[in-house]
């Protein structure tokens, strides 16, 4: 047999699933800054809704999709700043919004990072770059 080579080149869009989109949408343009990339109603009567968020200037989408076979949450990403410490700051003052600790202040072979999660329990790591 003989192996091909991959035709993938890219990460698109990762999809967390959520159970209100308009609040996952608040959380991921109010709190993190994303902006809009896509909202799409699609489906025999519109009844389905495919919404894609991104920070500004990413390639990378997210996706914020109902739950299709589990409850929403569950799921992570990981996303890159200059300055862990001043988006740690912003993120903090925001009421509402739990902020980890940042870690890897011992280890210099660990970046700087912190954890938060959306309304249903995903995942954003913020990791300095």
């Amino acid at each position: 047999m003989t192996e091909q080579k991959s035709t993938i080149t890219n990460i698109g869009v990762a999809m967390f699933t959520v159970a209100d989109q308009d609040e996952a949408l608040d959380f991921y343009t109010r709190v993190l800054g994303f902006e809009v990339r896509g909202d799409t109603r699609f489906g025999p009567d519109g009844e389905y809704r495919w919404l894609e968020v991104a920070p500004v200037g990413s390639t990378a989408r997210l996706a914020l999709n109902p739950p299709m076979y589990d409850s929403p949450g569950g799921s992570a990403i990981g996303v890159e700043t200059a300055d862990v410490r001043a988006e740690h700051a912003r993120l903090s003052a925001i009421d509402g919004v739990e902020v980890d600790p940042i870690d890897g202040d011992t280890d210099p072979n660990v970046p700087l990072m912190f954890m938060l999660r959306d309304p249903d329990g995903n995942v954003v790591t913020v990791v300095q770059a």
